[in-house]
């Protein structure tokens, strides 16, 4: 039987430890990924095999020759340009005359390849996708399958509210030669983005098989680690070099261990490995051949590659250290640091958690390296929430990590000299992330151009009106009064897109972003009365004739400081009478939900004083809530059908609103013969297709100022109050709950509503959306809990709140269910 080994592979997600080797050659339980792959293909009987080539093949060549001492014959393909995965297979078409298996060169496994081909052969497949299940689906191809394997769907990387299985795709394959056909030979072509989804297209005989057993796509720095704990406790069939001279314990040839060290298994001890007298080797560590481990060093769930010298008393935990590496006299290294090849850390230096040093690098006596990059590892966690990167001002969002964030971004956006404006709201923290922020951008060769402070409709506008590629603003986060949010926005002035903040994680996590030569660093450009230029622009298509004669009177809840002057600037200009609302004594700090805190009285206060209206607003512009002139308040899903209104009212649509929307808007797009639009409830996709519409969406949907001036001019024109629009909404019933959800649980709970729905009329544009015959039920899990949250609508509030009610319990289930993932 043949098969191809993929190993083109770089690795930069495992810098810097694949520095000077391809990613297949990073040992793992002292053998290189590839050997493991290369030994179970021969378990299975594949006894021809190619390997294609790309980043150093001189590596991979040197190391496994002709395959002879595996047993195996092996020839090599090299790629002189990328291909993608599937062309790089194509360009070994000479070697594939029969069935052939696909697989990579960095994963590890001990999948079944035997039943794989056995169940290909059988369903007379033209390709078959070998599936496992896993915890955390974001980073892998998401596949649905009808219950003989035949696949439907899949979707690689998803978000999510994308997420519709815990069922993924492993990268391996059992394909017939005549797929080659289908691959446009010497261009960039990839087995999941482009040959799959054109044989599904063509409904070509296309099938996934879940198999039980191990699979770890070895991609980051932390599942590196956890493939060789997985090895040491057993979790993957794979031979491990060595005797095991006690339960767990594994031990190569001419090594020495003193009679006074401490070893607790498991633990992996290489060739010619000295251990010293005092010395504790803790479980789940690995050294490989020739490691010195002086008197009393103590090394924990730690990864030492060859050669490498740890000194008296210095301590290891849960660190990486490549090869031939020093350690000094009582030096620690900590929790996720990852050490490069030939680097020196003298004594008693300290390397904090996550800090990554690049080979050859010297730690100088005494030294504290500290961590800079400080959010957790767990998998969904992501450095990009619902609305940018928020984080603990000073601990978690520090100036270090801004810095580093702004040199991602302009990495990211790519040519030096990209024009990139920051902005900050008033706030002295926001303020300095912003110029740490600054710096970052300078150091990678952006043209900074500094709006000073302001809110986020001011960037958005700004960056649009001074044709800039795209820019950051800094702000307090609405959510909680000790972070701060930096959003990033496009050159259109919406946030940018998921594959672009996928793009700035990646490069923070190997820090590989551009550094210009010192004359190449351009000073910042500051531009002065932005907030002028934004305020005209806000008036250039609003009447302030109508709106003056309308004499309204506001009570008003907002930011003094921040947003303050914007509204009283616009307020005066149109002739609006505003009164600012004192809030009560005692009052939180102004937090979005602390000022939701004080809309009963607003509205009480809008009553007393027969105002016109009043409004809440967020203290960057971005949200407004609203009370009628007779205390109604105006917010969430009944403020998104008055926006709707308005806009197909006033020009007949089309309307966008997120798929969390009452269906009471389509009952108004039916009356005025309007479409309605619905998105995901991501902002980013939410922006993208509002900005797709015209300025007046945008303005109503992500401008607070603008929202409220051109929802009073409407009145205004049509000679209405807001109280009386509002009653020509439909009533609609509406529920929001959320169920607790760990992260390795929210896969599975997709899946099973996906595979057993109440009902059968579904919709995966964002999460999965019920439709039942008295309402429909919306399941979104949450990007940054681990929560799903349950939207629903009903014919009356006890038929929404039982829908609610049962979803949970469902979903409940699920989570708490012992069916296994992996």
């Amino acid at each position: 039987m043949k098969a191809i080994i993929m190993a083109g592979g770089e690795g930069s997600r495992l810098r810097p430890l694949t520095c000077n080797r391809p990613k297949p050659m990073v040992p793992v339980a002292n053998r290189p990924m590839m050997s493991h792959i290369v030994e179970l293909l021969k378990a299975h009987g594949f006894t021809d095999v190619a390997v294609t080539l790309q980043y150093m093949p001189e590596a991979i060549r040197d190391h496994f020759g002709n395959g002879v001492r595996y047993g195996i014959n092996m020839q090599y393909f090299i790629e002189e340009n990328p291909l993608g995965t599937a062309g790089s297979v194509k360009n070994a078409r000479e070697f594939l005359d029969e069935t052939f298996l696909v697989i990579s060169g960095d994963a590890l496994t001990d999948l079944d390849l035997t039943r794989a081909v056995a169940f290909h052969r059988q369903r007379g497949a033209m390709a078959t996708l070998v599936l496992t299940r896993v915890s955390c689906p974001l980073e892998y191809g998401v596949v649905i399958t009808k219950p003989d394997g035949r696949i439907t769907r899949f979707l690689e990387k998803p978000a999510w509210g994308e997420v519709f299985s815990d069922t993924v795709n492993t990268g391996i394959y059992v394909l017939e030669p005549e797929v080659l056909e289908y691959i446009e030979p010497g261009r960039m072509v990839d087995f999941s983005k482009d040959l799959f989804p054109l044989l599904l297209r063509e409904k070509k005989p296309l099938f996934g098989v879940v198999l039980p057993g191990y699979w770890c796509d070895i991609g980051n720095l932390q599942q590196y680690l956890q493939a060789h704990q997985d090895v040491l406790s057993g979790r993957v069939k794979t031979a491990i070099p060595g005797r095991e001279v006690q339960p767990g314990v594994w031990v190569g040839d001419g090594a020495e261990i003193s009679s006074g060290a401490r070893i607790t298994g498991p633990v992996l001890i290489g060739d010619g490995c000295y251990i010293g007298p005092g010395a504790e080797i803790e479980p789940f560590s690995v050294l490989g051949e020739g490691c010195l481990i002086q008197e009393r060093a103590s090394l924990k769930r730690s990864v030492l590659w060859n050669n490498v010298y740890v000194g008296p008393g210095a301590a290891l935990r849960g660190a990486i250290v490549a090869g031939r590496v020093q350690v000094q006299a009582h030096a620690a290294v900590y929790e996720g640091a990852v050490i490069g090849s030939d680097s020196v850390i003298q004594e008693r230096s300290v390397v904090k958690p996550d800090v990554k040093l690049w080979p050859h690098k010297l730690v100088e006596s005494g030294t504290v390296v500290q961590n800079s990059l400080v959010w957790g590892t767990r998998c969904p966690k992501k450095i990009f929430g619902l609305e940018g990167i928020s984080g603990l001002v000073n601990v978690e969002l520090t100036p270090e990590f801004a810095c580093r964030v702004g040199a991602a971004f302009a990495s990211a956006m790519g040519n030096r000299g990209v024009r990139l404006a920051v902005s900050s709201d008033a706030s002295p923290a926001s303020r300095m992330v912003k110029s740490a922020l600054t710096c970052g951008l300078q150091s990678a060769g952006a043209q900074v151009v500094d709006l000073g402070t302001g809110i986020t409709p001011m960037q958005r506008f700004a960056v649009r009106q001074l044709a800039l590629a795209g820019g950051v603003h800094v702000r307090l986060s609405p959510h909680r009064s000790d972070h701060v949010t930096m959003v990033f926005l496009n050159g259109k002035g919406g946030n940018i897109s998921r594959s672009l903040e996928r793009k700035v994680e990646n490069l923070l996590m190997r820090e590989d972003f551009h550094r210009v030569e010192p004359q190449a660093i351009l000073p910042p450009e500051f531009v002065s009365a932005v907030g002028e230029s934004y305020i005209e622009a806000l008036m250039r298509d609003l009447d302030p004739a109508v709106l003056e004669e309308a004499r309204f009177r506001l009570v008003v809840a907002c930011d003094r400081d921040n947003l303050g002057p914007y509204l009283k600037h616009l307020t005066g200009r149109l002739g609006v009478t505003v009164e600012n609302l004192d809030l009560p004594a005692g009052t939180p700090p102004a937090t979005w939900r602390n000022y939701q805190e004080t809309l009963s009285f607003l509205g009480r206060r809008v009553r007393e004083t027969g105002a016109s209206a009043g409004a809440l607003l967020d203290a960057n512009g971005e949200r407004l809530m609203l009370v009628d002139e007779r205390g109604r308040v105006i917010q969430d899903n009944l403020l998104t059908a008055l926006i709707a209104l308005i806009i197909l009212r006033a020009r007949g649509g089309p309307v966008v609103v997120p798929v969390t929307a009452p269906r009471a808007i389509d009952t108004l797009a039916e009356k005025y013969r309007g479409q309605v639009v619905r998105t995901k409830t991501a902002v980013h996709d939410f922006v993208e297709k509002v900005l797709g519409q015209d300025e007046f969406q945008f303005l109503l949907n992500f401008d607070a100022l603008g929202a409220l001036t051109r929802i009073l001019e409407f009145t205004a024109k049509n000679g209405i109050t807001l109280g009386e629009l509002v009653d020509e909404i439909p009533t609609f019933f509406m529920d929001q709950k959320e169920v607790p959800v760990p992260w390795e649980a929210k896969g599975r709970v997709i899946r099973r509503l996906i595979e057993d729905p109440p009902t059968t009329q579904l919709e995966l544009l964002d999460g999965v959306k019920v439709f039942h015959p008295q309402g429909w039920a919306l399941v979104l899990p949450d990007p940054d809990e681990p929560v799903c949250r349950v939207f629903t609508e009903g014919a009356s509030m006890e038929i929404a709140r039982s829908l609610s009610d049962f979803y949970i319990d469902k979903i409940s289930q699920i989570a708490n269910s012992a069916e296994a993932t992996g």
